[in-house]
Formats: structure tokens, sequence, C-alpha cells
């Protein structure tokens, strides 16, 4: 079949179109903004600093100077709350976010207001299932210990004769157990905290929560494994 002029042109136009689209494509999946949201409490949100210094903030800043294009579009997190108000109050803030990537840390205020290991078991299971049910790639959880807060001056306050350390390291236990459980990357800063003994620069001026130094160094050991799971191709 003989196109005149007019054929020659129309097909050429489609062949542009069909060709621009197809190049196209891939650079607007690839530049899609990872949306991520923080779940937690004051260590989470960044009592005892600012919420621009919390770890999460920083993680966010760390990563998109990085070249990861993250943003942190919701944190939750409040001073005080327990994994009951993670799952009331917080989880349908998640749900709501369309979350890419998250992050978890809970569970000191459980252990301060006495709630058992099993009860706690079984509320962080709701709340890393319900997480992941949302989250499309299900391996970007990242779950972050319980700092140790024995070691600050104000600590003790709260220990109602209880031995801090080792409740702590038991309720770490738990979450480390849940988070193999489901294939998670953990974080210890358990083991960091420890130096707010000897650091009084490390401690908030309530004598109890981290300061900004602090968190810093928590954002330092969870960023590479964040960047990690995170950086294109993985």
């Amino acid at each position: 079949m003989i196109f005149g002029r007019k054929g020659f042109i129309g097909i050429s136009l489609v062949l542009v179109i069909l060709s621009h689209k197809s190049f196209s494509a891939p650079s607007v999946l690839q530049s899609r903004v990872i949306r991520y949201v923080a779940i937690g409490d004051s260590y989470s949100i960044g009592e005892g600093a600012t919420v621009e210094a919390s770890w999460p903030s920083l993680l966010t800043r760390h990563l998109r100077a990085s070249g990861i294009d993250i943003a942190l579009v919701a944190n939750p997190s409040r001073t005080g709350w327990t994994t009951r108000d993670v799952i009331e109050n917080e989880l349908p803030v998640f749900m709501k976010s369309r979350p890419d990537f998250a992050t978890l840390q809970i569970g000191v205020n459980d252990w301060v207001a006495g709630v058992t290991p099993e009860v706690f078991e079984k509320r962080l299971s709701t709340i890393m299932d319900r997480m992941l049910s949302v989250l499309p790639d299900k391996t970007r959880l990242v779950v972050v210990t319980i700092p140790d807060f024995s070691v600050t001056p104000t600590g003790a306050m709260y220990g109602k004769g209880r031995d801090i350390s080792a409740g702590i390291a038991g309720f770490n236990t738990i979450i480390l157990k849940q988070a193999a459980r489901r294939n998670l990357k953990v974080v210890d800063v358990f083991r960091i905290s420890r130096h707010m003994a000897e650091d009084t620069s490390l401690v908030a001026p309530d004598g109890l929560h981290p300061s900004a130094k602090e968190y810093a160094l928590w954002e330092q050991a969870i960023f590479p494994v964040v960047q990690k799971m995170l950086k294109p191709g993985n």
C-alpha cells in the first residue's frame, strides 16, 4: 500500500508519541518520593531536644543528602505513650499516611507503667502486623530498641524499686524476637544509650531524656541500615 505525504506524517507522529511514553514512564516511577512515617514515643519525637533534632528528622535529612528522595510525612509519636496508645492513636494516622517506609520504637512507657511482658508482646505483635499490612514492601520496617534510661540522673525515679536495666533488656528481647519472626531489621540503641552515664552532654536538661547529641548518635547507627535498604536497586 502506498501512503501519501499526510499518511507518513501521521505514522511518524504516532511513533514519536509511543517512543516518548516508553522512555518517560520509568523516570516518573524512579522519581517517586518515599513516604516515611515514624511510630513511637518520646524518643521518636525528640523529647529533651526538638522535633528537628529527633532522630527520625535527622535520618530524613541525612538520607536526602545521600541522594534518596524521602519525606517524613508523619510522626505521631508522643511523650508518655505506650503500645496501647500506638494502637489507638498512632496506627490510624499511619494507615492514612500511605507509607512506603516506617520505623518503630516503643515500649519504655509500657515497662514504666508495669505492663506485663506477655501483654507487651501481644500489643507489639499487633502493631508490627498492622504496620506491615499497609507497607507495600514488607521489609521496609526498621525497629529500634528501647534505651537504658537508668543511667540518666533522674532515671531511677521511674524504676519503682525495680531493676531498670534488666527490665528494659527483657522488653528488648521481646522486640528482637518479634522482629526476627517477621525478618525485620533492628537497630540496638540500648548499648549506645549507656554512655549517658559518663557523658552528661548526652542527657537533656530534664535529666531523663537524651540530648540532641545523643539522638544524633542513634541516627548514626540507624542511617546505614536504612540507606542500604532504600537505595535504588535494593
